[in-house]
This record gives C-alpha cells, structure tokens and sequence, in this order.
C-alpha cells in the first residue's frame, strides 16, 4: 500500500513535518499495531516544491492552472492513503498549504481522491493546531477524502524532543501509535 505523508506548511523548521517524520518512522519500523514493517510504500513531500503565484480567478483565466497545481494533485491521487500533519496559522491553514489546494482544486474538487486519510497538527499552544485540524476534518468529504483517524498534539516544545525526534509524552505517544494503527484497516 502506497501511504502519502506531508505536512501542510512550508516552513524548513516545521514542527508539523517533525510530527510526520516521527508518524512514518514509527510506520516503517512496525512500531504500530497491524501495521508490519515494510506493509507501507511511504513517500513524502514539500510544499515548497509546488510554489505558484496566490490563486485566482484571473489568473487562471489568463495563463490556465500551473504545472505545479497538476503535480501536486497527481501525487495525491498516486497514493492509496494520506497522512497529513496540519499547521494551524491564525486558527486556519497555512497560505502556502492553501494556495497548493485551491489550484488543485480547480481541476477537480475532489482533491484527495477519495483516499482514506490520518490527520495530525501540533502546535506551541495548548490547542494542538484543534480549529486546523476541525476544519480540516469537517471539509474533507466535499474534497473527497474518509478521515480515518485525527489527533492534534498540543505544546509541541513541552511534548516532542526536536533532537531525538520523538514524542516524549507517553499518553500522547500511545494516542498517536492508536491513530496510526487506523492505518491497519486498509492493509491486504
């Protein structure tokens, strides 16, 4: 199964990416329930690597949808799931995160492909990147995706040891490792 992992921000200090690294080394190690090592063909990626000028109408009207927009919704349908770790920008998206989907989006709406997704966001805040995370949750059907399993991961600095890379609040850890094992489910 080809498992799809990104954090949706363009930040190269990004604590969501962080968390993505920790989820799929976790995965690809076997350190989650039903999840075996090797099950999983995971790959990555940047949103920086799917830059475009900020959408809109005008714009694709003049010069028609980036390769980038093709590129990145391609990817996305090439994956039979996605895991994506949301950072929460004033309550919201990144712009960078949704300038990528709103492109994509114009070449159909249902961006995610009708593939089953985990959702995580972290945050420095005791939230945990939640109204992110919620709103992603609640709009995923009209963009064609089955939320299988979320879980937000507040106080990122307090919980997470940047150096190490690994999540260092047990409870946490488990309720991650239980989000993860969704992920089971879907595995022949």
């Amino acid at each position: 199964m080809k498992l799809l992992a990104f954090a949706a921000s363009n930040s190269s200090q990004s604590i969501n990416r962080q968390l993505v690294d920790y989820a799929i080394g976790l995965l690809a190690d076997g350190e989650i329930e039903g999840v075996p090592a090797g099950a999983l063909e995971i790959s990555t990626l940047d949103l920086n690597d799917f830059e475009m000028p900020i959408y809109s109408i005008d714009r694709q009207e003049a010069g028609g949808i980036p390769q980038a927009a093709h590129d990145f919704y391609n990817t996305l349908g090439a994956a039979d799931a996605l895991l994506i770790s949301f950072a929460e920008h004033n309550g919201s998206y990144t712009v960078a995160f949704k300038n990528v989907f709103d492109w994509a989006s114009r070449i159909d709406m249902r961006v995610y492909h009708d593939k089953p997704i985990v959702m995580l966001s972290t945050s420095p805040g005791g939230g945990g990147g939640g109204f992110v995370l919620r709103t992603a949750g609640h709009l995923a059907g009209y963009f064609g995706n089955e939320v299988l399993a979320s879980l937000a991961i507040p106080r990122f600095g307090q919980n997470f040891d940047s150096e190490g890379g690994t999540l260092t609040d047990p409870d946490l850890d488990a309720q991650l490792r239980e989000t993860l094992a969704t992920l089971s489910g879907l595995l022949p």
